[in-house]
């Protein structure tokens, strides 16, 4: 059956061309070049000195670098501008501002002025180093650079290379359109998006080019990576002309290609006026505001929408699971994102074909279903049976439409260097029935959305409270063991754009084929005291999930369906 696309919570060339050149407005500098790499904390930009500070484990830190304007004001849903350059030296020794979100409890933290990104490096003279450029997940409405598990330290040391981690705005500051707020000027395309997120990484990515040197790396061998929305948003870079000869590789962790119409995005912007005209008392109820906002001109609405604090129009939201809001999408603008979106992926006419890692996790929605189990309407209580059935289909539904359908379309492109594709197992019970996490952690959680993360990152952060409950002494061998081997298969691609390590001992990860019976994951996995990677043929079809949602999960999927927030990008 034919799935259709719906909400989902956890998807002229002169023209271009003048965009490709204008993002955001001039580049402004100061009259210094940039610094070479010596091997110092302090480094010269292009707008300004900037100090960092040595950690004492082996690598140097630069943290809370504004790499656009604050976007506040007139600013707010308008593409990034550059920064001001500045005179004294940047004190780059603590994270800027996480962007506006809710937060796990319903409140609201962080600021508008949140553009900024930090930078980890090994502790060495050498210059010339690759750029792994990290963009963190969170449904696009939640998360930060700053979080604890994106520390890259480790991730620099081992790999031998400049880890950059990037904020963007999220939620209705990120992604919002709606005709009042757009200018029939010349050259506003860019303001007119409702892409802002997106071009916030664009400018980002743009910073890293004109300044990373400065730092010791290659501006030409950049690699980005995401995890959830941060992949989502990588495979939005593949198919954004404006991204175009920013990036030389991409991985992409557990996403999904979802991108809407921008009449779809104008809908839910005009329901979250409405209500916010009858919470303000200027309409009685729902229909009373449709009469209200008719009447207003253009003018005014654009006035009343920018009188709004962050937390008043995060307010209007709802359908909030643990401060992720319901409507953080992607637009089809026809400028950052092309018409017909994540279509060029189909016919191949997507700009920036480069290397691309692609995965998942054995059984990503668990965390999902353990997050609604908590809830006092359990759908689950007394029902493991269903709790490990609804897992495995939607977890192979994600794996369908996030990894095998995109592995395939790469593969088919002409001009695609190759495609790897990873399933990540680590957690999920073995042949026996036994898993390397503890207690009913294996079954509640096992290989679930997220837990892969620490693992390329050399950190032990998981959802804050479950770190301590997965991440045991009886299973630290086993997980080191495979994350050194993970963050080696990443040193390798970051420079090759081949992950299989040159007489590493490692396995060899083939990339994928859509022949009948070649290769296509690997699959990454380890017992309590050994890491273990092994390729598969396995590949999964429309036709085989489809079949078993039908048998399995169809009568109740629609209750809980809200619960897991990149379903396929689309709803049954």
């Amino acid at each position: 059956m034919a799935l259709k696309k719906a909400s989902i919570l956890l998807v002229p060339l002169l023209l271009v061309a003048l965009l490709l050149s204008t993002v955001g407005g001039c580049r402004q500098s100061t009259e210094e070049a940039l610094s070479a790499w010596k091997g110092g904390v302090r480094v010269q930009t292009l707008y300004g000195k900037i100090e960092g500070k040595k950690s004492g484990d082996g690598s140097v830190f630069w943290k809370g670098i504004p790499y656009a304007k604050a976007p506040v004001g007139e600013l707010r849903w308008k593409a990034p501008r550059d920064p001001d350059p500045w005179k004294e030296t940047l004190k780059a020794y603590g994270f800027g501002s996480e962007c506006t979100q809710c937060d796990y409890l319903g409140g609201m933290k962080g600021s508008e002025d949140c553009l900024y990104l930090n930078i980890w490096r090994p502790e060495s003279e050498e210059d010339g180093l690759p750029v792994y450029f990290w963009i963190h997940g969170g449904g696009n409405s939640m998360g930060s650079a700053s979080d604890q598990g994106y520390d890259g330290a480790d991730l620099a040391i081992d790999c031998n290379m400049i880890v950059v981690s990037v904020n963007y705005r999220l939620g209705p500051l990120g992604w919002f359109t709606y005709p009042a707020l757009r200018s029939s000027e010349p050259g506003a395309e860019l303001d007119n998006s409702g892409n802002y997120g997106t071009l916030d990484l664009i400018k980002a990515l743009e910073w890293v080019k004109d300044n990373i040197a400065a730092f010791g790396g290659d501006p030409d061998r950049v690699t980005v990576a995401g995890e959830s929305a941060g992949a989502i948003n990588i495979l939005s870079l593949l198919i954004s002309p404006l991204a175009s000869g920013l990036f030389h590789g991409a991985i992409a962790q557990s996403g999904m290609p979802v991108a809407l119409p921008v009449e779809t995005g104008e809908q839910s912007a005009r329901g979250i006026i409405l209500k916010m005209l009858v919470t303000d008392g200027r309409a009685a109820d729902k229909s009373a505001a449709e009469a209200y906002l008719d009447q207003m001109s253009d003018s005014e609405i654009n006035a009343y929408l920018r009188s709004k604090t962050a937390t008043q129009l995060l307010s209007a939201y709802e359908g909030t699971v643990f401060g992720m809001i319901s409507f953080p999408f992607i637009f089809e603008d026809g400028t950052v994102i092309p018409e017909g979106g994540f279509d060029s992926l189909e016919n191949g006419e997507y700009p920036n074909k480069v290397p691309v890692i692609i995965g998942s996790n054995k059984e990503e929605t668990k965390i999902f279903l353990f997050m609604a189990s908590l809830l006092s309407d359990n759908p689950f209580k007394n029902r493991d049976d269903l709790y490990e059935k609804v897992a495995s289909v939607t977890s192979d539904l994600w794996k369908l439409r996030g990894v095998d359908d995109i592995a395939r379309k790469l593969t088919s492109s002409a001009g695609q260097p190759p495609v790897y594709a990873y399933q990540f197992l680590w957690g999920a019970a073995d042949a026996s029935g036994t898993s390397v996490l503890p207690g009913e952690y294996g079954f509640k959680l096992g290989a679930c959305h997220g837990i892969d993360v620490p693992f390329f990152f050399g950190n032990w952060e998981f959802f804050n409270v479950l770190s301590g409950a997965v991440f045991t002494a009886e299973n630290r061998v086993g997980r080191e063991a495979l994350s050194e081997e993970m963050q080696a298969y990443v040193a390798r691609f970051v420079r090759t754009g081949d992950p299989s390590p040159d007489g590493s001992g490692l396995a060899d990860w083939q990339s994928w084929s859509n022949d009948l019976g070649g290769p296509k994951c690997i699959l990454l996995n380890a017992d309590l005291n050994t890491a273990s990677a092994r390729m598969s043929t396995v590949e999964l079809t429309e036709a085989e999930v489809m079949a078993r949602v039908d048998a399995e999960v169809r009568q109740v999927i629609d209750s809980f369906v809200g619960l897991l927030p990149f379903l396929v990008g689309e709803q049954i």
